[in-house]
């Protein structure tokens, strides 16, 4: 009895159902849809384009996938990005006239370990504090839009000119073909598959998220799993900023600007449940293709306005959660 739950939590996530085919299935839909109404949708550079700006939201939506499972929920994470983003562009900054091109590395590593920090702030206050995880990280989501304005000045923090050059790589450098953002983006999906499908937290984590209260009976520290995958998704964040800053070289007070709604959407309709209990990490991926897809035919097609993207995706999100509701 007490161990039921971890039982459940393991085989969920490897057993297979035709609905985890969903979201592959609506990729394959949508860019038949891409096909049909623009023949340049298929070009090289247009399916690089798509491939590498859902990386960002991928691996964030990466991390979003632990918070989710776990029972949990971080509205912050694109107010963390512009943060973590701006921390990173002013320690390289300071660095560079001493270090050169190494005050990137350091950079990276400031902005791995502000990440981790942010996250542990979510974690904690969800936990230790005992605050619904939409009203804490709502509550967060304000502080660090409100000091990446305050750093910025209302305006915005350009990364130096010196460090530009050697930074571009990072963004527009591939190997063999495929773009860098590409190969990190599948690191961070395949160690975040391994992690929740083959170790003992990832099945602590969605058992967690399936009933808190089972779990604790098991022995499962909840407070510590979920704290953890805030933690997690602070690092996804502070990723996903290391390769965010060579494509527009600045940080400013709109960077990452709704992105948790296309982080959320591109988990659920990935597969992973919003109530927690299910992760389906590589539906997340798809989840992200699909929304950067839509994005990119809705200016390649000039049908709907690109000022509309936000709005299509929240009736994608809806029309998720519906789904998720109705067919089981």
């Amino acid at each position: 009895m007490t161990t039921s739950v971890l039982t459940e939590a393991a085989a969920a996530p490897r057993r297979f159902r035709w609905a985890d085919m969903g979201p592959f299935l609506a990729l394959a839909i949508v860019i038949l849809a891409g096909v049909m109404l623009n023949s340049s949708f298929l070009s090289g550079t247009n399916i690089a384009n798509v491939v590498t700006r859902s990386a960002f939201i991928a691996i964030i939506a990466v991390g979003a996938t632990f918070v989710i499972s776990s029972g949990g929920l971080d509205l912050s994470v694109g107010s963390m990005m512009a943060f973590v983003t701006g921390i990173m562009i002013l320690t390289m900054n300071r660095l560079e006239p001493s270090m050169g091109a190494n005050a990137i590395l350091v950079g990276a590593g400031v902005g791995l370990v502000v990440g981790a920090l942010c996250g542990l702030l979510n974690g904690l206050i969800v936990t230790v504090g005992k605050i619904e995880p939409f009203i804490a990280t709502l509550g967060t989501m304000g502080i660090f839009r409100a000091l990446i304005t305050w750093m910025s000045d209302g305006g915005s923090i350009p990364i130096d000119r010196a460090l530009r050059e050697p930074y571009r790589p990072v963004y527009f450098g591939n190997v063999l073909g495929i773009p860098f953002p590409v190969i990190l983006t599948l690191i961070v999906v395949l160690i975040g598959a391994f992690i929740l499908y083959r170790t003992k937290y990832g099945r602590r984590c969605m058992a967690a998220g399936s009933n808190a209260e089972v779990a604790r009976f098991s022995g499962v520290s909840v407070a510590r799993v979920r704290t953890t995958a805030f933690v997690i998704q602070g690092i996804c964040v502070a990723v996903a900023a290391i390769c965010y800053i060579p494509r527009l070289g600045a940080a400013t007070p709109t960077t990452g600007q709704l992105w948790e709604l296309q982080v959320i959407t591109a988990v659920v309709i990935g597969g992973t449940a919003l109530r927690g209990g299910k992760a389906r990490v590589w539906g997340t991926v798809a989840g992200a293709l699909i929304l950067e897809v839509i994005a990119n035919l809705m200016v390649l097609s000039n049908m709907v306005s690109e000022y509309l993207v936000a709005a299509v995706q929240g009736v994608i999100i809806i029309l998720a959660m519906l789904a998720h509701r109705f067919i089981k």
